[in-house]
């Protein structure tokens, strides 16, 4: 497989060229070695971003709103979104969002660039990220601020489910509010879309399940309205309801 150019970053942590990462899961007899990356984000220097100035998703992190006027933006973002009840989950399945990361969910960031998605997001929220040896792809070990938990992962392949991909609206709960209608393409693209996506720890995304925030939040307070906000966003971008417990949720921990 031939491989684009990896984002590179600088001082601040921006991002300069397209990610290029490959499937983890599906990748065997990978060893540590390769090329390393730059840091990623450093939530104790405050270099995670805001949801609010991160509305693609494609910067690292997910940096705590601290502000009134912060919260007040929040607040307003939750309060346009549209209150429905939770559907049936019947006829749910994760393959009718596509199979697990593929790269091929057109009209989102980072699709097509030769890597999967969970690679994608490996390289985009980890620090001193290493690749497989002879590639520029495989992510095999990495720290990552989880900032689900507040707290830092030295992960390794070897011990891959340490760190799992949240989807921050859960699959079923997009199916149960709307998503069974949509096109395959659409919910290809909410499955794959870095705005959905986080790398956090993978005991506290299994305890999550599928979730609203209702009856859900990360564990690390100083976080719940940033992932309110972030919520909101994919809720509002792909057009899906919230149920009304989650909306008032949501409010709730940006000070309403």
């Amino acid at each position: 497989m031939s491989h684009r150019p990896l984002f590179t970053r600088g001082k601040r942590g921006a991002l300069t060229v397209t990610v290029a990462v490959a499937l983890v899961a599906g990748c065997d007899g990978l060893e540590p070695g390769g090329s390393s990356s730059g840091s990623g984000p450093d939530a104790a220097a405050g270099q995670a971003a805001s949801p609010l100035t991160n509305p693609d998703g494609t910067k690292p992190g997910l940096g705590a709103l601290t502000s009134e006027a912060d919260k007040a933006d929040a607040r307003k973002l939750v309060d346009e979104l549209t209150v429905k009840g939770r559907g049936p989950k019947t006829g749910y399945e994760r393959d009718k969002f596509g199979y697990a990361w593929m790269d091929t969910a057109d009209g989102v960031p980072l699709a097509r660039n030769g890597c999967d998605t969970r690679n994608d997001l490996l390289k985009l929220h980890g620090r001193d990220v290493r690749f497989r040896t002879g590639s520029d792809c495989v992510v095999v070990s990495m720290n990552l601020y989880d900032p689900y938990t507040g707290k830092d992962i030295a992960w390794k392949k070897a011990k891959a489910t340490e760190v799992q991909i949240d989807h921050v609206v859960p699959l079923s709960y997009a199916w149960q509010m709307g998503a069974s209608r949509w096109s395959k393409e659409k919910r290809q693209q909410l499955a794959n879309d870095v705005l959905n996506l986080l790398p956090v720890s993978g005991s506290t995304n299994s305890a999550k399940r599928d979730s609203g925030p209702a009856s859900w939040l990360p564990p690390n307070k100083s976080i719940r309205c940033s992932y309110a906000v972030r919520f909101a966003q994919v809720a509002e971008k792909y057009g899906l309801p919230v149920t009304a417990p989650d909306k008032s949720m949501m409010l709730k921990q940006c000070g309403s």
